[in-house]
């Protein structure tokens, strides 16, 4: 198991729990193309978590992108913790 990658995953989960309990609390709609980013940033980094998985870093090179750029685009809110997860998926990625 990679502790790095699973890291990630669970970032992203933990992300996503807060992103849904905020608007929630404002009464708001949540961006589905968001939500649908982090359960695949979430889940794609849980895979590449398994060090024998094939296609392991192609996963975990997809997962950290697609982290990345959301939370890029959501850097004024929470988007700090979702570059985080998104950086650890290219180092799980890199360190193979």
């Amino acid at each position: 198991m990679d502790l790095v990658a699973a890291s990630a995953s669970l970032l992203a989960v933990v992300m996503l729990v807060v992103y849904l309990s905020i608007l929630r609390q404002e009464d708001g709609e949540p961006a589905l193309w968001a939500v649908a980013a982090l359960v695949l940033g979430a889940a794609a980094s849980g895979y590449g978590a398994v060090r024998r998985a094939p296609r392991r870093r192609p996963a975990l090179v997809a997962a950290g992108l697609v982290l990345l750029v959301l939370g890029v685009l959501a850097i004024l809110s929470i988007g700090l913790p979702i570059v985080v997860a998104g950086v650890l998926c290219l180092v799980a990625a890199v360190r193979g």
